[in-house]
């Protein structure tokens, strides 16, 4: 039996090729629902790069839609994240790993999923570094992994907050809750801010569009809501 070995030209192209293939796939952008999209600097989130989220509902609604897709998600140091909202608002579960209590070391176990995930969420437990991030970000950037911050975060991409909350449903005394608006905002590190108004969650725990009017790059005053 014989065995052929390729060519050193060859052998240099096809290392090309897969090169070039694997920088594709991590320069991807992660898809978000289309409501979203537009707020975000490259219409979705790019692999590699961290973006710091208030939280609660919105955390749900980034993650649903790439846990949908295909991709792993994981999410770090936030106990109280419930599996049923999540599946309520989207998230494919068999898709979605918890570590709810990850330690003191849990920017080594951020790292560590970083290699394996899609998306990784966490909630710092205190202030992070400079040096630190920037190492995350290296092996995130090597991995194609985004990276969803739950509180403060260094460099971060974009900042996505929630705020002007008003929940409809209840008629006159009674009823029932079935939605709520908000006004989604996104600051870039660029300093570009743009808001729209959503409905999170809507009458399925989801997010939908708003039927109402809609505001594009104007800085607007927040009231932090979960």
């Amino acid at each position: 039996m014989s065995v052929r070995v390729a060519e050193p030209a060859s052998r240099s192209l096809l290392l090309q090729q897969l090169r070039a293939k694997t920088q594709a796939r991590i320069q991807q952008v992660t898809d978000v629902h289309p409501a979203l999209a537009g707020l975000l600097p490259d219409g979705g989130l790019r692999p590699g790069c961290a973006y710091q989220v208030s939280g609660g509902a919105l955390l749900l609604a980034l993650l649903a839609e790439p846990s949908t897709a295909g991709s792993w998600c994981s999410v770090v140091g936030i106990p109280e994240f419930g599996a049923e909202a999540a599946r309520s608002a989207g998230v494919t579960l068999e898709r979605l790993a918890l570590v709810p209590n990850p330690g003191q070391r849990w920017l080594s176990v951020v790292a560590a999923l970083s290699e394996v995930m899609g998306v990784v969420a966490v909630r710092p437990p205190g202030r992070v570094g400079p040096a630190d991030a920037n190492r995350l970000a290296a092996r995130m950037r090597e991995h194609g992994c985004v990276l969803l911050a739950c509180g403060e975060w260094p460099r971060t991409e974009a900042s996505l907050s929630l705020g002007r909350p008003q929940w409809f449903g209840l008629g006159e005394g009674h009823g029932y809750l079935t939605g709520r608006e908000v006004e989604v905002t996104a600051r870039t590190r660029h300093g570009l801010t743009r808001t729209t108004r959503l409905v999170l969650p809507d009458r399925r725990g989801r997010l939908a569009e708003s039927r109402g009017p809609v505001a594009v790059d104007q800085p607007v005053e927040l009231q932090a809501v979960g």
